[in-house]
């Protein structure tokens, strides 16, 4: 993988624009590094070096030309008491887009680099100022779609993950200088009492972990959301339920059957999380070549959905083609909805089912709150609980809980020494991982290539 970030070279000195792209009141455009100093001095009109840290002044930018390029706020921040631990200057210009460019390019000109995506918080990292999954929690704080992942990041960004990490560490790195000196002095051997404390350590380390790391079905709820695929056959209202429940005419509603032919996507909110909501074709037997693509389509999208909201209409039962998707929706991730329950019908519902009417909007609270039922397994986490919210993190977690009971039943079955102490050593590695004490250059670009430049 191609590494994002050109070979460190501590206080190189980097600018960007660190607000939004667009119109504003503001924007704010970052430099940090050795000569953020320098440069803002070449730029700006009064005598920045005589600033106190952290203190903010009115001035002017000024280009190569003596021209006025804006008129500003400048705030100076010396090192070590920056975002990025380096020397730091930040200039708040006003925020139109052209105005915040030709600012950052008289930056430029001045003799700093256009930072690169992540570029700041991988100067925190490298500085001691952040570990890595603090880093990777401020992009998490940024991209937060609800007041849960706003909580988990910023419960990450204060360490509460970190802190769980060290603790697994520390409580290793006793029992690995212990087998590390078996390694070393072989006729010495272990005590029995030993013996037995070490593994009934090992396993307990080894639930705490295995907890932990059970808590990124929570936590891939919190950070990425969920898709709720809309399937049925074709004129069940899937259309009808996915404007209902999104309150606007977002899917065109017609008596004709098959109208929707390829998938309707709309992004929803139900109990603070946030749903990509997909409203797919109806599946039925057919010979016309676009509608056969629409429904291989909802078929994929059913597999590939976290829910799947299963329509049937009230007024007809169950027919064969119902029946057919009955069978191929995974019950697991499945609520099956029976629509259009104010008109006649004869035919009861079964048990397990929900009943609604879009058209009339009835039943679309409780259908919200099993929706809110279904995707958690006991409940949402609480503001104290810490959950992983990383693929990354549960995975290293995984790989770490391996390597432990790879050397419980090494310590069991009595093998040798070395092989105990290499397993023992894999399992902290795979820690650090985590906070970044063992880390690679390719998995440094994939977590740094995420971040907005700027940040």
């Amino acid at each position: 993988m191609h590494y994002i970030h050109r070979p460190y070279q501590k206080g190189e000195t980097i600018a960007a624009v660190a607000t939004p792209p667009g119109e504003g009141g503001i924007a704010v455009i970052r430099i940090s590094g050795d000569q953020a100093f320098n440069v803002a001095e070449k730029i700006y009109s009064g005598p920045i070096r005589s600033y106190p840290s952290h203190t903010v002044h009115f001035g002017r930018i000024v280009n190569a030309a003596e021209e006025t390029v804006d008129e500003v706020l400048i705030v100076p921040m010396r090192a070590p008491r920056s975002y990025t631990g380096e020397e730091t200057v930040e200039i708040h210009c006003h925020g139109g887009s052209l105005i915040t460019r030709h600012v950052l390019q008289t930056v430029l000109d001045a003799g700093a680099r256009a930072a690169m995506p992540g570029e700041f918080t991988f100067k925190a990292y490298m500085n001691g100022k952040l570990d890595l999954a603090q880093a990777e929690a401020v992009q998490q704080l940024i991209a937060a779609k609800n007041d849960l992942a706003l909580h988990a990041a910023e419960s990450h960004l204060q360490g509460a993950l970190s802190k769980k990490i060290a603790e697994f560490q520390r409580e290793l790195v006793d029992i690995a200088a212990i087998l590390e000196a078996w390694v070393d002095f072989p006729e010495e051997g272990l005590e029995f009492a030993a013996f037995e404390e070490v593994i009934f350590t090992l396993k307990k380390i080894k639930e705490k972990m295995e907890k932990l790391s059970s808590t990124f079905h929570e936590g891939k709820i919190l950070h990425e959301g969920l898709t709720l695929c809309l399937s049925g056959v074709p004129n069940v209202g899937k259309s009808s339920l996915m404007n209902a429940l999104l309150g606007k005419e977002r899917a065109i509603v017609t008596e004709i059957p098959g109208t929707t032919r390829d998938l309707l996507e709309a992004d929803l909110k139900i109990g603070g999380l946030h749903f990509r909501l997909v409203d797919t074709a109806g599946i039925r037997a057919t010979d016309e070549i676009v509608e056969q693509e629409g429904i291989r389509r909802s078929r994929q999208a059913m597999q590939e959905a976290d829910l799947v909201l299963l329509v049937l209409d009230a007024t007809r039962g169950i027919q064969d083609e119902d029946s057919v998707l009955l069978q191929l929706a995974p019950s697991e991730k499945t609520l099956t909805i029976w629509n259009k329950i104010d008109l006649p019908s004869s035919h009861s519902q079964p048990k397990g089912s929900w009943a609604v009417s879009a058209k009339q909007a009835i039943g679309l609270e409780e259908l919200r709150r099993a929706i809110d039922q279904k995707i958690w397994r006991s409940g949402p986490p609480s503001k104290e609980e810490v959950v992983i919210t990383q693929l990354r993190h549960r995975q290293a977690l995984d790989g770490a809980t391996q390597s432990v009971q790879l050397v419980i039943e090494g310590l069991q079955s009595q093998v040798s020494a070395e092989f105990v102490a290499a397993d023992m050593r894999r399992a902290l590695q795979e820690l650090g991982t985590i906070i970044g004490t063992h880390i690679t250059e390719d998995i440094l670009s994939a977590i740094f290539s995420k971040f907005c430049v700027g940040k």
